[in-house]
């Protein structure tokens, strides 16, 4: 079974007080000389050197036995002022680099500042995010967990505390979207990177900020993320277009007054179930208008100034289409990719990708206060107050309820059209060494629960034996089938995967460890020879839909030796095992020192020990 929630013996008691809170606790130096945003940690002038910083309990106070949620402090980020080049006028600039900087390439600052952050995971965090009571698992006793802020070529450690005591619930962190160049060992995913983190463990991951942009970190352990395990990631850096201040993350997400754990049986035997609501940034309202429970997120904006607005899709089965009534967004970067600015009225956003928009503040003669909406796409998954997902954003001081009317869209579950995205930094897809298509299909396997197959495997791994664990016992390991491992064992070579389904169901596909650049994307199947192939300077993303009875085409470098998963971002399809693995170059894994035994058997041998004493059974994909 799934350690998790709705079990006997894991069953959530109520804590001895129903209300949480939070204390912003900093090393002296680092902290800021203004109060701290709820959420956000600011990295703007803290320390020439080191930064140290505690993450305890976000300002979310409860009334009893619950209550709503407080709103949040205004999270504007403030810039650091490391980078005196980077103004509202020159945000292309970055210290002694630019928005034209490949970081593919090495071309990025080396700070030598170490961004040091404390995450603790707790079971029985009351919330009411809607108004209506629900249990979670958090960080730090928010759900979304606190926003982590670094500087582009920082050095980053991040000490996460597993304390599911109640849940025996192991743990471990995946921060999305960062390339982990050299460090595998921190990309942070159960039976490939690392075995679990067991309840009253510290695991400690260590990165550089290569890229620079908006992102989130979440649970890569079963459907725990979905528990409430996610917050954002702030890397800053240039833009590709200016701008005057940062709102900062603004997170969308689905939301159930049930568990995911509590949901999974339905998931795995009748299909992906309807959910209650959507959040931003941890809130809204629910029940009929009149009757209505919970708070709005709220936000303000100065007429004629002009907002960066940083959003991601922290969704276990929604797909947004994101917009602000009368407004024009210029969106500046899709994944933690800066593209040349384009503009839009309403953009889609899938799960687990980000769009960093600029919102210039220029409809004071319209309203004083207009509605921010997420959509929820019919056709990708059900939310019940699917046309109630909205927040409100004031002009100055007004505290209103707006009246104004959203912008015209078409339903449908689908990326941002490939011919508006041109990546400031050109790469252009070079000719294919490894190549493999892969078929999506659904079916019931042999204990009548639903699963994915690409090409007919259904991945399963052993929490116990993670991919790099068995490399590192056996250089020359041969993968079993159900492992899903593609090998790609020369460097700097060009992999292309070809993934089509015939099933009405659109998936959205992130890779770990690399962008990689979207060939084609459309209905029906890949055809060779007939099918136009982008590859003078292609999007990257690490996260792509596959349309619904249809194809995607990407290719990524081989560049970043490890052991790198690809999967589904639906959490269902992830835990029914949509996905697969590259072991590239797994022979530098060695001769770098990437991985070692020691690192890896320091969690293992735990979780191993864990697992016998509480007879953990495994159900889903391992991931």
């Amino acid at each position: 079974m799934f350690p998790f929630l709705t079990r006997p013996r894991i069953i959530f008691c109520a804590p001895e007080s129903s209300t949480f809170f939070s204390s912003f606790l900093a090393h002296p130096t680092a902290r800021p000389k203004t109060p701290s945003p709820v959420n956000q940690l600011l990295s703007s002038n803290m320390v020439a050197h080191h930064s140290f910083m505690l993450l305890s309990l976000a300002a979310l106070a409860l009334g009893s036995p619950f209550g709503e949620l407080q709103q949040r402090a205004e999270p504007r980020i403030q810039q650091r002022a490391a980078c005196a080049g980077n103004t509202a006028t020159t945000r292309s600039k970055w210290c002694d680099f630019d928005i034209k900087s490949d970081y593919y390439t090495g071309q990025h600052p080396n700070t030598g500042v170490t961004r040091e952050f404390w995450l603790e995971l707790t079971d029985s965090v009351k919330l009411a995010p809607d108004g209506v009571p629900r249990y979670a698992q958090a960080f730090n006793g928010t759900v979304p967990g606190p926003t982590l802020v670094m500087d582009w070529g920082d050095d980053v450690v991040i000490h996460v505390t597993n304390k599911l005591t109640q849940s025996i619930n192991g743990t471990s962190v995946h921060w999305h979207g960062l390339h982990q160049k050299d460090t595998v060992l921190s990309d942070g995913v159960v039976s490939v990177t690392q075995c679990p983190a067991v309840p009253g463990t510290t695991q400690t991951y260590k990165f550089k900020a290569t890229n620079y942009g908006s992102s989130w970190y979440h649970s890569h352990f079963a459907l725990q993320a979905w528990q409430g395990v996610f917050g954002g990631i702030i890397i800053n850096g240039p833009a590709s277009a200016n701008y005057d201040e940062d709102v900062g993350m603004v997170v969308l997400s689905d939301w159930g007054h049930k568990t995911p754990d509590e949901l999974w049986h339905q998931a795995e035997t009748q299909g992906p179930p309807t959910l209650e609501n959507a959040l931003i940034n941890g809130m809204n309202v629910y029940g009929a208008e009149g009757n209505q429970t919970g708070k709005r997120w709220e936000t303000s904006f100065e007429s004629g100034k002009s907002y960066r607005v940083r959003l991601v899709n922290t969704a276990i089965d929604t797909h947004f289409k994101f917009g602000i009534d009368n407004h024009t967004l210029t969106v500046i970067a899709l994944d933690f990719i800066p593209v040349e600015p384009y503009e839009a009225t309403m953009i889609n956003i899938g799960m687990g990708q980000r769009v960093d928009v600029i919102v210039k503040a220029d409809q004071a003669a319209v309203a004083s206060d207009f509605w921010m909406r997420a959509i929820p796409q019919s056709a990708c998954g059900t939310i019940q107050m699917a046309k109630n997902t909205r927040a409100i954003v004031h002009y100055g001081a007004s505290k209103g309820v707006p009246a104004t009317t959203g912008h015209t869209y078409v339903d449908a579950c689908e990326d941002e059209p490939l011919e508006k995205l041109k990546p400031i930094i050109r790469i252009d897809a070079e000719e294919a060494t490894y190549q493999q298509l892969k078929i999506a299909t659904a079916g019931v396997n042999a204990k009548s629960v639903f699963r994915w197959y690409l090409n007919s495997t259904t991945m399963e791994l052993d929490w116990s034996k993670p991919t790099v664990s068995q490399l590192a016992n056996n250089a020359s390991v041969a993968f079993s089938n159900s492992n899903a491992v593609m090998e790609l064992p020369e460097a700097d070579k060009w992999a292309y995967v070809i993934i089509q389904t015939n099933f009405g169901v659109a998936h959205p596909v992130h890779l770990h460890g690399h962008d990689y650049s979207v060939l084609a994307q459309g209905s029906g199947a890949y055809q060779p020879g007939v099918t136009k192939l982008i590859t003078t300077n292609p999007m990257r993303r690490d996260t792509a839909i596959l349309p619904a009875a249809g194809h995607l085409v990407l290719a990524f470098k081989t560049d970043n030796p490890g052991a790198w998963l690809m999967h589904c971002h639906i959490g269902w399809h992830t835990a029914q095992g949509f996905a697969m693995q590259f072991v590239e170059r797994r022979s530098e894994m060695f001769s770098k020192n990437i991985i070692n035994n020691n690192d890896i058997e320091g969690l293992c041998e735990p979780w191993r020990t864990h697992v016998g004493k509480h007879n953990i059974k495994l159900e889903d994909s391992g991931i």
